[in-house]
């Protein structure tokens, strides 16, 4: 068993819930997990602390809005942008004092966040690991409606009765949104108590989903409709992974610019799993990518 240590770095007026997994001062080069959303926790993603059995100390943190990190429900959807979390990231970086080396795994908006944070080339950054994320929101709206049309009739028409009328909130239509999410989510059933503590969490408290994404991971109305990264992905010039599930709503066509633009890049792709191949196959994952930062990270190996 690693012993696993919390606490809250100051950002700002605010406070970011952090926990750290094994020993920092290890030598090995330290993992951070940022987590999806934009509005999830880390609970959901806690499978990654499998990896400080390693001997890799792992951070797991809940973003600003979320989990136990300040809440901001009065803050105007303006406020929730991207540049937001990268400073706040930034913070915890130094907090820690692994701003000078440390990983970075994001998954889905947490690879998002890792994908634009690797663009600005920060020094200590030896790794990364993009998780079940896109390239860009347009192509994960494309892959989402040709997704969506594969759901049956009355789902269909389910869901886009509620849109239409503004009724996104009700029972009817988080019912029908939940037969795409045990498709292209997370296939397993039922879902892990870590998953449900996530989504719980979402419910009581959506202001950062629904600012930035919008009422479901399909109806995307909130800042990130237009974001996109691939125009910058050849300044990422460290040893990238990308992780997808073969039932992704990260379907392989929003995930392959990473692969065509990152220069030293891989890609592995889990045959039984959809967005979150970290518990639907929890231990081929893990074994994925610490193989991974094994291989890639020469300074270790050195040290």
């Amino acid at each position: 068993m690693v012993d696993c240590v919390d606490g809250f770095a100051p950002f700002g007026a605010y406070r970011t819930w952090y926990r750290v997994c094994g020993d920092l001062r290890s030598g090995k080069v330290p993992l951070v997990v940022a987590h999806g959303g934009p509005g999830c926790t880390h609970d959901y993603v806690d499978a990654y602390r499998d990896l400080a059995q390693t001997g890799r100390a792992v951070i797991h943190y809940d973003q600003l809005g979320n989990g136990r990190s300040t809440h901001l429900p009065d803050q105007p959807a303006a406020f929730w942008q991207p540049r937001l979390f990268l400073d706040e990231l930034d913070s915890l970086l130094r907090h820690l004092g692994i701003a000078q080396r440390y990983a970075l795994l994001g998954q889905s908006w947490g690879g998002m966040l890792a994908a634009e944070h690797a663009v600005t080339a920060p020094p200590g950054l030896q790794a990364l690991v993009i998780a079940n994320s896109p390239a860009s929101m347009p192509l994960w709206l494309q892959a989402a409606a040709r997704l969506r049309a594969e759901l049956p009739d009355d789902v269909q028409a389910t869901l886009l009765s509620h849109e239409s009328a503004g009724t996104t909130d009700s029972a009817a239509y988080k019912a029908a949104t939940q037969v795409f999410y045990q498709r292209h989510v997370c296939r397993l059933d039922p879902w892990p108590d870590e998953v449900k503590r996530t989504f719980d969490a979402m419910d009581a408290d959506p202001t950062v989903y629904h600012a930035m994404n919008g009422p479901t991971e399909f109806h995307v109305v909130g800042s990130l409709k237009d974001w996109s990264v691939i125009d910058r992905l050849h300044a990422i010039a460290v040893p990238t992974l990308l992780i997808s599930g073969r039932h992704d709503e990260a379907a392989p066509e929003v995930v392959q610019p990473f692969a065509d633009r990152i220069r030293d890049v891989e890609w592995v792709i889990f045959e039984h799993s959809s967005h979150m191949p970290h518990v639907e196959e929890r231990p081929a994952c893990m074994r994925a990518v610490a193989d991974f930062l094994d291989r890639k990270l020469a300074a270790e190996r050195a040290a």
